[in-house]
């Protein structure tokens, strides 16, 4: 019972919210990527957050999915998975996913969001509302 009482009085207070990017203002975007080591990503690739715990988006060439369950400023993306599609934009696809699979910290300032992680590796993505 007081276990109830308490869980009751925690979540008023926003002790139960969504802990994951997607509670900090990270889901009310389409993210699009711009940069990766301070270089500009010449192709489009993008990141939004549909839901609590689930990342996507577009690559350079083909549609991704995947799990971020770590809590907020944790970064840590699981399970993707991605269409199949060959284009001419491969390579730039492949630095995208091996840089996405080594950030490890998520910073959401206004219509800016910022991965990266202790390596001094960063990848920054602008809102496209």
């Amino acid at each position: 019972m007081r276990l109830a009482v308490l869980l009751s009085v925690l979540s008023l207070f926003g002790a139960c919210k969504d802990e994951t990017v997607t509670g900090y203002g990270g889901d009310a975007a389409t993210w699009t990527l711009q940069s990766i080591d301070g270089r500009p990503f010449g192709a489009r690739a993008t990141l939004i957050l549909p839901e609590e715990g689930q990342i996507a988006g577009q690559a350079p060439c083909n549609s991704y999915s995947g799990q971020q369950t770590a809590p907020y400023p944790w970064f840590a993306p699981t399970a993707i998975v991605a269409t199949k599609r060959a284009c001419g934009e491969l390579d730039a696809e492949t630095r995208f996913f091996r840089a996405l699979a080594d950030m490890t910290l998520v910073e959401v300032v206004g219509d800016i969001l910022i991965l990266s992680n202790d390596a001094g590796r960063e990848m920054i993505f602008s809102a496209a509302r």
